[in-house]
């Protein structure tokens, strides 16, 4: 497996790709107004409560679960800057996760996530 960090960073784009897709879909034509809905979902706070929201429902496999350990316990040098190190890190398992079922070509997976978190089919 690659480095954790480097799985949310992509993993960061997929997720983003799929949350303005979905926000598009919903005839939002104003650039603002996407920004606004988006962050509900692509905020480190929204990411970990979508990740907190599955872990209780248990939504995920083991294998997953481990990744998101892993990319949650990755020793980092850098700092968030708009939320505490905890929904930092939470989030960054989440995206690396996504990342992960990428690079795997699993994109079925990415989709039954995104479905989740979105509320609806992607």
């Amino acid at each position: 497996m690659s480095n954790s960090l480097v799985l949310a960073y992509i993993g960061d784009a997929i997720y983003e790709v799929y949350v303005r897709e979905y926000l598009i879909s919903k005839d939002i034509a104003k650039v603002n107004e996407l920004q606004k809905h988006a962050i509900k979902y692509v905020s480190a706070k929204g990411q970990k409560e979508y990740l907190e929201k599955m872990i209780n429902e248990s939504f995920f496999k083991e294998e997953e679960l481990d990744i998101i350990r892993k990319a949650r316990n990755h020793k980092s040098n850098s700092h968030p800057k708009n939320t505490d190190i905890i929904t930092y890190k939470k989030a960054t398992g989440l995206e690396a996760l996504i990342g992960y079922l990428y690079l795997q070509k699993n994109e079925e997976r990415i989709k039954e996530i995104m479905d989740f978190i979105l509320g609806e089919p992607c």
